[in-house]
């Protein structure tokens, strides 16, 4: 069974630069596209980005663009979202989620596999 493990939260200050990684065990991530959801105190989890299999092109919410870049770590098997200009609003668990099968980016139950989420704290 694949397993997906998010990594690089924490506390970081409004305006500063992030990135988080999702790797991946017992499966091949390059293969899989990938969404990337959050989860803010007392709200719903939302999906924000995603990036298609293989060489797929990669798509933000309009909300997003120009802060969230997806890039693919094929040597390490990762996946690592970049989120520059953080603002305290973007306090939220991040998850990653993957699929094999027919998607819709930014729809969470259209994923099979969850990682366990990374806290990221925007905070003065």
């Amino acid at each position: 069974q694949l397993q997906l493990v998010e990594s690089g939260g924490g506390l970081v200050q409004p305006g500063v630069s992030l990135r988080l990684s999702c790797a991946a065990s017992r499966y091949t991530l390059h293969y899989l596209a990938i969404g990337w959801f959050r989860q803010a105190p007392g709200k719903e989890r939302e999906g924000f980005s995603c990036i298609g299999r293989r060489n797929g092109a990669s798509t933000y919410a309009d909300s997003e663009k120009g802060r969230f870049t997806i890039s693919r770590d094929n040597d390490k098997n990762m996946l690592n979202l970049q989120m520059n200009n953080r603002n305290p609003e973007d306090t939220a668990v991040y998850y990653c989620a993957a699929t094999v099968g027919t998607f819709y980016c930014m729809v969470n139950v259209t994923y099979d596999d969850w990682g366990q989420g990374t806290q990221v704290t925007v905070s003065a």
